[in-house]
């Protein structure tokens, strides 16, 4: 067995189903990336275009001078299609099934330095590393692409012909020669357009790129203040990511139920959280329960936020209670605001009367701004009334 064929055994074994190999070369579509960063379509990712990550992305050499070959990997996490259906009572919300179990950013490092391990004790000493999962400044579907592990496809994602496309992707560059894959060139998108046309945002682009600002993973984990109010009810229930290009793509449909990885299995009131229970979330409770999910990347401000917007699109008057108990005593401002908004959808005596008991007591602008809205939705639209 060659050292080649040794280290892909080796991250099969470490539970990385795609495993290639490419040279530290530029990333043949540097200029997409960067086209897309001047258009200003990443939104408030600012840390995208600060140097000298924007160098070192279009040279891996820029990151590891002695690189001469770079190992990029990938890992099954369950699909959505895996998931029971929702259960129990009242409204639920829908979790991106990335994050259904551990975050891969705490599990996928120990894998990586294994490997890394395991070439060292291959070839008798040191290799110069460096090891990324969506952590590093390269493109990282760029590099997998080139190491022939799939073609990216209209909805921007690494799409493999034998398994699809829910994947993690991880990378380690390494200072000594591998043998490379070719190239992964075929299109397999054809003519479809279900990813695009079944984007509720329209985030979804022609180029192969996302409108960051309007993808709904951006709206409920990137974005940090209030979500535009044209884009909420576009939110439907998702209160941290979002799988629909990636559900309706074909080539999931036909690969949909093959396992993932054990690690990214659900933990318990995913993915389907109960919406009322959750925006009764303390600090305390938030930290607990996601300890360990990427779900915290949110802070509860910013998931109480996107379950305020999912009770508002789900209409469930069983709701008020809690939204209204949010607007009166929540401390953070991006709640307190997206739960007046989800009380106009509501609508209501209830719901309005709590509104207008908010108004007497609420000191800031924006969420007087937002309650105001909200009673004049109400008042303007009788199907709200009771």
């Amino acid at each position: 067995m060659t050292l080649t064929q040794a280290v892909k055994a080796e991250a099969h074994r470490l539970g990385f189903q795609l495993v290639g190999i490419t040279t530290p070369d530029p990333p043949p579509h540097l200029s997409v990336f960067e086209d897309w960063l001047r258009s200003n379509l990443h939104g408030e990712m600012g840390y995208l275009e600060r140097e000298p990550a924007c160098q070192r992305r279009a040279d891996p050499r820029r990151i590891l001078p002695e690189c001469r070959s770079i190992l990029v990997l990938g890992v099954r996490y369950p699909p959505p299609e895996a998931a029971h259906p929702a259960g129990g009572i009242g409204p639920s919300g829908k979790v991106a099934s990335y994050a259904w179990g551990e975050d891969y950013h705490e599990v996928l490092p120990e894998r990586l330095k294994s490997l890394v391990s395991f070439v060292e004790d291959r070839v008798g000493h040191p290799v110069p590393n460096r090891w990324y999962t969506d952590t590093g400044p390269i493109l990282e579907r760029d590099l997998a692409q080139r190491a022939g592990l799939g073609w990216i496809g209209k909805n921007t994602c690494l799409i493999n012909p034998k398994l699809g496309s829910y994947f993690l992707l991880a990378e380690i560059l390494l200072g000594i020669e591998l043998e490379v894959d070719a190239p992964f060139i075929p299109d397999h998108c054809g003519t479809c357009r279900r990813c695009l046309e079944a984007c509720p945002t329209g985030c979804i682009l022609e180029n192969r790129t996302l409108d960051a600002r309007r993808c709904i993973s951006y709206l409920t984990i990137e974005l940090k203040g209030a979500i535009p109010v044209e884009l909420r009810s576009k939110m439907r229930e998702w209160v941290f990511g979002c799988d629909i290009c990636q559900h309706v793509c074909p080539w999931n449909q036909r690969f949909g139920m093959e396992d993932g990885d054990r690690a990214f299995s659900p933990r318990p009131g995913l993915p389907h959280p109960n919406l009322i229970q959750e925006m009764g979330l303390r600090t305390q409770d938030f930290n607990r329960k996601f300890k360990g999910s990427p779900v915290k990347r949110s802070k509860r401000r910013g998931y109480l936020r996107n379950v305020a917007v999912g009770l508002g699109n789900c209409g469930d008057r069983e709701a008020v209670p809690v939204l209204v108990e949010a607007l009166f005593n929540d401390r953070e401002t991006p709640v307190r605001r997206h739960a007046a908004w989800a009380l106009g959808e509501i609508g209501g005596d209830t719901a309005r009367e709590g509104l207008r008991a908010s108004l007497k007591r609420e000191e800031d602008t924006e969420v007087l701004d937002e309650i105001r809205a909200a009673l004049s939705h109400i008042d303007g639209n009788p199907t709200l009334g009771d």
